[in-house]
């Protein structure tokens, strides 16, 4: 059935003129409580929901947010992207609004960008969060030109500080700070590091942070162990097994980008009857939802993900309601948890 109340009869009915309509609709705190109630009772009465549409045209608010993940594989299956979408939800839920979500399997593919951009340039949505995207995306920066609010989960640019630009990263530098030492300070000397993907600023950021830590460590930082990934299992299970295959001398200790390449690795090893920690001791980043389930059980670098995306997604509405200012990256602390995985080497 159609909406077949007008905002005009609601407003006789309620006494008020249309424009007191408008700004209870709307949320707008400069309506008294007894103006509010007579208006949502007779709402509630006549079952009247504005028409969005014309909303849009007025120059309106949606109260609905973008929420977009870039991953080629299955987001099903994966456990952080799985917390990342739906505390965003959960978090735009509690703020009243709502949230538009779509997985886009390829940002350089011009019809599945084209349908992103719509959904700013139809203003379907108030702004939107984008999440695995890669540090320099051409979509993302043609929006925020544009003037589009735009969340961004781990991003770096240099010199980039618009005031539709809101970023939130991980304390990477920290993180890989605290694993490197964690390892030399039980005596590894000969540690290697499968990265993840260079293009998004973690890859990045993870391995100069990496070979600063060795130095740091007083360690040398031997190329044939630094190996390439990203940031899913199948990467830390590929890049083990050509270690594992070279005949090269393997290392005591090993940092992986992230859990899920953790357990990748730990499945290649085991494959040539190799057992983690005793051959291997290795340490993972990001405190994955079965990382302290796994066997045995991952040491790891914890990033509290939850308050991350509550933290962006206040950050994006506030921006709606409230206006954007100029705002510096937020960073999300890293802090070390120590397991089972890695282990003490003999005489320290």
């Amino acid at each position: 059935m159609g909406n077949k109340i007008t905002s005009t009869e609601i407003a006789r009915l309620a006494g008020v003129s249309r424009s007191t309509v408008s700004r209870v609709v709307n949320r707008y705190s400069n309506v008294p409580d007894e103006t509010r109630r007579r208006v949502m009772d007779m709402i509630e009465l006549h079952n009247y929901y504005p028409n969005l549409s014309g909303q849009v045209l007025a120059g309106k608010r949606t109260r609905t947010i973008g929420l977009f993940m870039a991953d080629a594989g299955s987001v099903s299956s994966d456990s952080i992207a799985n917390l990342l979408l739906s505390r965003i939800i959960e978090s735009a839920s509690v703020r009243g609004y709502f949230t538009l979500t779509h997985i886009v399997r390829d940002m350089k593919d011009h019809d599945q960008t084209r349908a992103v951009k719509e959904c700013f340039c139809q203003r379907r949505i108030d702004g939107g969060i984008f999440i695995g995207t890669d540090n320099d995306e051409p979509v993302i920066e043609e929006l925020i030109r544009q003037g589009y609010l735009v969340g961004i989960v781990d991003q770096a640019r240099l010199g980039r500080a618009e005031p539709n630009r809101l970023v939130c990263n991980f304390d990477n530098v920290n993180g890989v700070r605290l694993a490197v030492r964690h390892l030399a300070e039980l005596g590894h000397t000969s540690i290697g590091a499968i990265h993840g993907n260079l293009l998004r600023n973690s890859g990045s950021e993870k391995r100069d942070a990496f070979m600063i830590a060795m130095e740091e460590s007083g360690l040398d930082v031997r190329p044939e162990w630094m190996l390439d990934g990203d940031f899913n299992e199948t990467s830390g299970y590929d890049a083990m097994r050509r270690l594992l295959d070279s005949g090269t001398e393997l290392p005591t200790a090993l940092f992986a980008a992230n859990d899920s390449v953790a357990f990748g690795a730990i499945r290649a090893l085991r494959e040539k009857g190799l057992q983690v920690p005793e051959h291997m001791s290795v340490i993972g980043f990001d405190d994955h939802l079965l990382s302290a389930k796994h066997h045995p059980p991952l040491s790891t670098v914890r990033i509290d993900f939850a308050k991350m995306m509550d933290r962006l997604t206040d950050m994006l509405i506030g921006s709606i309601e409230d206006g954007a200012e100029p705002t510096e990256p937020w960073i999300a602390e890293a802090s070390l948890v120590v397991r089972g995985s890695c282990r003490r080497m003999s005489g320290v």
